[in-house]
């Protein structure tokens, strides 16, 4: 069983939510799991492209119109 961790970045601007996901991956045990709630728009698209290039795993579980969660999952 995975351990989720939760990191609500809603009103945290870009670059600072990047740099504070690059942050909490880094802290993650293996196999632990990462939900984080972030803004649509730019920080949306900023995290997932930086996930992307750091090489993990991620899917959106939930959205409304102003925000949406990703979970991230640390298979190291």
């Amino acid at each position: 069983m995975a351990l989720l961790k939760l990191l609500d970045l809603k009103c945290i601007p870009c670059p600072l939510n990047v740099v504070k996901v690059k942050l909490a991956l880094e802290k993650l045990s293996p196999n632990q799991e990462l939900i984080i709630e972030l803004d649509k728009g730019e920080p949306e698209e900023m995290v997932q492209k930086t996930l992307k290039e750091m090489g993990y795993l991620f899917k959106p579980i939930d959205e409304d119109k102003n925000s949406i969660k990703i979970q991230i999952l640390n298979e190291d």
